[in-house]
């Protein structure tokens, strides 16, 4: 057996994203330096639960961690995918942290993937369960994802401090590769829908946000329509909040997204709980703020939102060896990451062409013509 060659890094920075493109490239990695001039150094527990799910849809993987947590040596496996898969993700970050990388990596597995992810269904840090269901999943199709057996369920939702929630999500394998796409005309917003939610507190918090973000959208599309969806009892989760996502459709088949919730501090995020109970954002401000972030998310041009530039990205780059061109707003920090990441482990170079009388920037590549092998290994 050869010897494994390390690709050497440092900092706690893209810790997920850099996991991500090592086991799709097959690149061992060695991440030294984590958080080690911090008061709490080492990894999270959020990243060290991450670190376990990848054990659990990859065969043969190897994690290694020193004592005090500051160096990660991991050397990928095949991805295997498999059903009734259950991981516990813990309450330090939600569920939409491990998403993402994780339909990426389902679409590339052995088997179909199948999992019931625990924890906390939609916090302010990270995507929602909402926004992947209407967002996220629909990006897919663009690069020929087949939509039977791409789905995520919510069977109960929490909020932080402790969580609850359960979903399960479904990813169908891509036969062979993803398709390379052109997309870049984001069209104009033809209709708005969302989705508000409240577990464990009074349903007025719903109609309250509901009637908030009307008073913006309504002046300026007539056909906007929020869903509720009160959960009481066991599917609540085990903590109050109130929260709402929405999604803008465009004549393109654009989808854009924002959302946000409102619940109380994991006791990680502020030492005083009884100051961060009574700061709680009441929910006629929350609506108001959501829909004038998807007004700035709209605003922008791309074809997708901010939150979604660096899967796009990735996605372009994991296509067949044929041109891929997109077009997205502003960069965000984790677009700019993404980019960095794919040129150093997929070896995919993009050219932009920023566009001054839009504020948009134009992205092509040529994709590294990555194909499903795991379902070729015996």
């Amino acid at each position: 057996m050869g010897k494994i060659c390390y690709m050497k890094l440092k900092g706690s920075q893209s810790l997920r994203l850099r996991l991500l493109v090592a086991t799709l490239s097959s690149k061992s990695i060695i991440i030294e330096d984590i958080r080690a001039d911090s008061t709490w150094p080492g990894l999270r527990p959020h990243e060290l639960s991450f670190l376990r799910l990848l054990e659990k849809v990859c065969d043969d993987c190897v994690v290694e961690i020193n004592d005090t947590g500051t160096m990660l040596k991991y050397k990928p496996g095949i991805i295997m995918g498999g059903r009734h898969l259950v991981h516990d993700c813990g309450v330090n970050r939600s569920i939409g942290y491990f998403l993402e990388p994780l339909i990426v990596l389902g679409l590339f597995g052995k088997k179909p993937l199948t999992i019931r992810l625990k924890g906390i269904t939609n916090d302010a840090k990270d995507p929602s369960i909402d926004t992947f269901r209407s967002t996220t999943l629909p990006i897919l199709k663009q690069f020929g994802v087949p939509a039977e057996g791409l789905e995520l369920k919510i069977e109960s939702r929490g909020v932080a401090p402790k969580g609850g929630g359960e979903v399960v999500l479904s990813v169908p394998m891509v036969p062979n590769s993803l398709k390379a796409t052109k997309w870049v005309d984001k069209g104009l917003v033809k209709r708005i829908r969302g989705v508000s939610f409240s577990t464990r507190v009074s349903v007025q918090f719903e109609n309250t946000m509901i009637h908030a973000a009307h008073g913006i959208l309504n002046p300026l599309l007539t056909d906007v329509h929020i869903f509720t969806d009160h959960k009481a009892g066991a599917p609540a989760g085990m903590s109050p909040g109130y929260g709402i996502s929405l999604v803008a459709e465009t004549t393109s088949g654009c989808v854009i997204s924002a959302d946000t919730t409102v619940s109380y501090a994991r006791g990680e995020d502020d030492a005083d709980l009884e100051d961060d109970r009574k700061a709680l954002i009441p929910a006629e401000e929350v609506g108001k703020q959501i829909a004038a972030a998807l007004l700035g998310e709209i605003k922008q041009g791309g074809v997708v939102d901010s939150t979604h530039q660096g899967l796009l990205f990735l996605l372009c780059a994991l296509c067949p060896k044929d041109v891929s061109e997109v077009r997205v707003g502003k960069l965000s920090p984790y677009g700019i990451e993404a980019l960095r990441h794919i040129r150093v482990f997929l070896g995919v170079k993009f050219v932009m062409k920023p566009d001054a009388s839009t504020g948009t920037v134009n992205l092509m590549c040529l994709g590294s013509g990555f194909q499903n092998l795991s379902r070729k290994v015996s």
